[in-house]
């Protein structure tokens, strides 16, 4: 195999590890409720605190990513993940494993700006968002195959298997990139990171602070429905637990189908029409979750949700490649600033949510008919600039 193509296999696997931390033991979330004698909703917590974490920790991760080097960020990232996802194996109380789920979250967030920030290294400013559109794809396989494995686990060797098994996979992957994986960004920085100046350079400009802000709404969606699928799926609906991985196996290809043309659909018609189109499907999809909400019926609650899904693909890829294509030597801090976009501000906001006196189909409604308000900005004429230099 060329270097060029173990660098992408080793990108892959790791921008793996926060979706697999997420989607792997979906299908054991009641039963872990069940175990530690809590609510749903604080079994809901151990993913919500997770992305949190994810999302903060880059703040550090991404500068230090600058600082230090793309290659030492995500090994350090790694072990940090590996010795969580053993923490959690153990935990004998619900504070407990929110703990350990907060130490993941930091882990997970340094493999991942060390992925992006890599691939703004490699690939340059435009074609960066096609790239990370394809990494978006291949995560997309996890939400398919992760739920079906975890099921298995839990069934077979019980819930805390999930969490051994994602220590299993920081080993392996660790292991490869110790062996393969080169450093990208040789020319690092000697002054001081963690200054003010660097943030604020990034979120003063206009563009990363609306592309960021739309890559938080559309997470924010798919995390409400997948924090909330195993209450409304198996508690709600009575389905099975291998019932409830075919269906979310279902969502997800829909996921990976969006992911894999959105790029195409970017390169022909640009960047705008790409967004204004993901923005579209995922609003109809609230008033399509609204409209079936009384139907008890798993495909009144899955169809909205594989629209959105796909509205979610499509927005992603965009809006993160337009968000960081103004960076060049703060790609690492510019990634840390959107992942604290995507993954903390969604999982304060669903997480809020959750506790408002709310349906979870009227919740999920909610998040994405929010999104519709991006449209304004997308369609102002002061924001036309954004668009014009890769636009078809």
């Amino acid at each position: 195999m060329s270097k060029s193509k173990t660098q992408m296999v080793l990108l892959t696997l790791l921008v793996l590890f926060s979706p697999l931390a997420i989607d792997i033991y979906l299908p054991a979330l009641p039963v872990m409720a069940e175990t530690f004698n809590v609510e749903n909703a604080l079994a809901q917590d151990t993913i919500t605190w997770f992305l949190f974490a994810m999302g903060v920790g880059q703040l550090f991760a991404g500068p230090l990513a600058d600082k230090l080097g793309r290659r030492t960020v995500a090994l350090g990232g790694i072990v940090i993940y590996g010795i969580s996802a053993l923490l959690a194996w153990s935990a004998q109380s619900i504070e407990w494993m929110l703990m350990a789920r907060l130490a993941q979250g930091l882990g997970a967030c340094a493999t991942s700006v060390a992925a992006f920030a890599t691939v703004r290294d490699i690939f340059g400013p435009e074609k960066s968002g096609r790239m990370i559109s394809y990494l978006n794809g291949a995560i997309c396989f996890i939400p398919a195959l992760a739920p079906i494995l975890g099921a298995w686990l839990t069934q077979e060797f019980g819930w805390r298997s999930n969490f051994s098994f994602m220590a299993g996979f920081a080993l392996f992957v660790g292991l490869g990139m110790l062996l393969g994986m080169k450093e990208t960004n040789p020319a690092t920085e000697k002054q001081a990171v963690f200054k003010l100046s660097r943030y604020w350079s990034v979120l003063s400009t206009p563009s990363f602070t609306f592309h960021a802000s739309l890559c938080m709404l559309a997470m924010a969606v798919i995390l409400a429905y997948v924090t909330s699928a195993p209450i409304v799926l198996i508690e709600q609906r009575g389905l099975s637990m291998n019932e409830f991985t075919l269906w979310f196996g279902l969502n997800a290809a829909f996921n990976i189908l969006a992911a894999f043309t959105a790029p195409k659909f970017m390169d022909r018609f640009g960047s705008h029409k790409t967004l204004v189109t993901g923005v579209v499907v995922i609003s109809i999809s609230g008033v399509l979750m609204l409209v079936l909400q009384s139907n008890l019926h798993p495909l009144a609650f899955m169809l909205p949700i594989f629209l959105s899904s796909m509205g979610f693909a499509w927005i992603l890829g965009a809006a993160a490649g337009k968000a960081l294509e103004s960076f060049g030597d703060k790609a690492g801090t510019a990634a840390a600033l959107l992942g604290l976009f995507q993954m903390s501000g969604a999982g304060f906001f669903v997480g809020t949510m959750q506790r408002l006196d709310l349906k979870a189909t009227e919740m999920i409604a909610l998040q994405m008919l929010i999104i519709v308000l991006s449209l304004f900005i997308l369609l102002s004429k002061r924001t036309k600039h954004w668009y014009q230099a890769i636009a078809a």
